[in-house]
């Protein structure tokens, strides 16, 4: 089992930055692909960005490319997510989410096997 925390969320405004934060505990994320999703207030969760297990290769949704960057630091169990230029469609619960052993980088939601409780992150305009 696997335990994730997010925290980092907050008020901001637009063009601000902040920076998410995903600590897990219970066993290593070394093996797992680690995402991001966000859910915005009356609609579907949606894919944000996420780094395969071996840090080599990432990818985001069309609309945060070139402003959010994810990353991952094993050594501390921990998985980042930089946001910069924000703007009020941004603004959303944001959770951190852990797959299974060794999964590639496409899968879908559904395959990722550990979620956090999430952080709420507000971007005023």
């Amino acid at each position: 089992q696997v335990q994730l925390v997010e925290s980092g969320g907050g008020l901001v405004q637009a063009g601000g930055s902040l920076r998410l934060s995903c600590a897990a505990s219970g066993r290593t994320i070394t093996t797992s692909t680690m995402a991001w999703f966000r859910q915005a207030p009356g609609k579907e969760r949606e894919f944000v960005a996420a780094i395969h297990w071996s840090g080599g290769s990432t990818r985001y949704t069309d609309s945060v490319k070139g402003r959010f960057t994810i990353s991952r630091d094993n050594a501390k169990n921990t998985v980042a997510l930089q946001m910069d230029s924000l703007k009020p469609e941004d603004t959303a619960v944001y959770y951190c989410a852990a797959s299974g052993w060794l999964a590639p980088i496409s899968i879908p939601p559904r395959e990722y096997a550990y979620w956090g409780q999430g952080t709420q992150v507000t971007v005023s305009s």
